[in-house]
């Protein structure tokens, strides 16, 4: 627990450190975002705001993280790959921005390029758990081997997440936000299953999100960009993995799902009866259109966030009981 906290403090002041002369780095240069034509009426004063916050926001999880591993002696092969998924995920989503940057537009990456990327990365821990012969999932006291099948299971859940994640970057502290709570719950579950070093890079990685937001926060003075959010997203399910505890990622990520279940359900309908479910997709513009403003979705969003992660908490501890027929 001592580890933890000092990994979450030294983490939040790395954050605050980094972000400063990143942003003055980044004015400097004039990289800012494009803001995507569908929400141009919501978002236009947005435009030019510098991007790729996500790169001091990685570096500060990559440096608190090793450094208090190194303290508490923690370093493992499974720590290393964690850390090694972020990385690679970061410049995936790097490479995206700086597409984006210098095409002068919002689109990076093509979505065939970005997806092969995202699933190659997400390979290394898929496989190294079929090494270990963990490939069994649990809910309760419902056991399931997948056996061969798992890296299928575990590339899906981490290029989902990822993906989850960057949609729903779409507003001032939203992506920080929620990521905050769900890995603060990542953190609290790996020290119950006694992953001290997952829960090291679990907190290291809540406390960064919470740096972040200050720079984030409404009016924001600089996005994450896909750099962050993909990122984010593919360590929260290489979290999830790694711990073991797969399946109650489903609370912890639930905004997340319900962003990207937003998106889906709105081509869905339209491609088949050429009508909207809602007025925009991912669902936070449509909470933008019916005349929320982004303050009040923020902190909504990040409250459904927090008690679907102390619901996964509270499902963990349930599951040790049974376990042990108390």
């Amino acid at each position: 627990m001592t580890m933890m906290s000092v990994a979450a403090l030294m983490t939040l002041v790395l954050a605050l450190l980094f972000g400063v002369p990143y942003l003055e780095f980044m004015k400097k240069k004039m990289y800012g975002q494009y803001i995507r034509e569908e929400v141009q009426i919501l978002h236009a004063k947005k435009n030019k705001t510098p991007t790729t916050g996500g790169v001091f926001l990685v570096a500060a999880i990559l440096v608190g993280s090793l450094v208090v591993l190194f303290m508490a002696q923690a370093i493992s092969t499974r720590a290393l790959i964690v850390l090694m998924t972020l990385i690679f995920y970061m410049f995936t989503g790097f490479e995206d921005d700086i597409k984006k940057i210098k095409g002068c537009q919002n689109e990076g990456l093509s979505p065939k390029a970005k997806l092969a990327l995202q699933i190659a990365v997400s390979m290394l821990p898929a496989v190294y758990l079929v090494y270990q012969g963990q490939t069994e999932i649990s809910l309760f006291n419902f056991n399931i081997n997948l056996g061969y099948l798992y890296p299928f299971f575990a590339v899906f859940m981490i290029v989902g997440s990822s993906n989850a994640l960057n949609l729903t970057d779409g507003l001032d502290g939203l992506a920080c936000g929620c990521s905050f709570f769900a890995f603060f719950a990542c953190a609290v579950i790996s020290y119950l299953n006694h992953c001290t070093d997952l829960a090291i890079i679990s907190m290291a990685a809540s406390a960064a999100c919470l740096g972040f937001f200050y720079f984030n926060k409404n009016p924001a003075k600089i996005f994450m960009g896909d750099t962050g959010s993909l990122a984010l997203g593919g360590l929260l399910a290489t979290i999830s993995i790694m711990g073991k505890f797969e399946l109650w990622l489903i609370p912890i990520g639930i905004i997340f799902i319900a962003e990207t279940l937003s998106v889906m359900l709105q081509v869905a309908s339209f491609k088949m009866t050429g009508k909207r479910i809602f007025k925009m997709s991912p669902i936070h513009h449509h909470f933008e259109l019916c005349g929320w403003n982004e303050k009040k979705i923020v902190f909504v969003f990040a409250m459904i966030s927090a008690l679907g992660g102390l619901l996964a908490v509270w499902g963990v501890c349930i599951s040790k009981l049974i376990v042990f027929g108390i």
